[in-house]
């Protein structure tokens, strides 16, 4: 038997969550990291969930115009979308869900966002709040609050899917109830129902709202 849920609205981060495009967002920090002789395996610890500008103004080095060189690391993303999918069940699952039900947050600026969605094959939502959108990052939950209120719904009646530390605090502090995707195990992960993709996973509408139904390999409800 599955973990049973109910929400007014679904809200999805994007890398790692909806999409897998690891290949992707190393090979652009290795490039960052070469660029100015610093530490990739260091940068890719932290810049996960994180927006890119948050992530060059923690290792740039002093002087380094923080504009420009985000500005150079968008350009790079959004040129190289190779190896970017989707992850399984993904996109069954969007498409069994009512338009105005779900809703994209992400870190990613709204070009990148569309370029990685596409290359993964799977549509943008009606609502999609990215970094153009807010003024605070994750683990802010400005972004799920905003996604939350252009759906027209309570923020603590929807359901987080996040796979990382920033994003599931962002989305336990808007109040919506996490569920976390991959082999994240952050402390704002603890007992948290689990999923690795979305295989198995159901969604219907029950006029009331939406039944989200997940495998029982998702791990402990709570």
């Amino acid at each position: 038997m599955g973990i049973v849920v109910t929400a007014q609205a679904l809200l999805f981060d994007m890398d790692g969550t909806l999409i897998d495009s690891t290949a992707a967002v190393e090979r652009t920090w290795r490039r960052f990291a070469a660029r100015h002789g610093l530490d990739a395996a260091a940068i890719l610890a932290s810049a996960h969930g994180q927006r890119t500008a948050d992530t060059v103004a923690a290792h740039a080095p002093r002087g380094t115009d923080l504009d420009t060189e985000t500005a150079w690391l968008v350009a790079q993303d959004v040129a190289d979308t190779r190896g970017t999918v989707a992850l399984p069940g993904a996109a069954e699952l969007l498409a069994a869900l009512p338009p105005d039900r779900w809703a994209l947050v992400t870190s990613a600026g709204r070009e990148l966002a569309e370029r990685r969605m596409a290359a993964a094959g799977l549509p943008l939502p009606e609502v999609v709040v990215t970094a153009d959108d807010v003024r605070h990052g994750k683990p802010h939950p400005e972004g799920y609050h905003t996604a939350a209120r252009r759906l027209g719904v309570d923020p603590r009646a929807t359901i987080v899917f996040e796979d990382a530390e920033l994003g599931l605090l962002a989305g336990r502090a808007a109040g919506g109830y996490t569920v976390v995707v991959g082999h994240h195990g952050g402390e704002a992960a603890e007992g948290r129902p689990r999923i690795t993709d979305y295989l198995g996973a159901n969604c219907s509408d029950t006029g009331d709202g939406l039944r989200l139904t997940l495998p029982a390999r998702a791990g402990a409800t709570v």
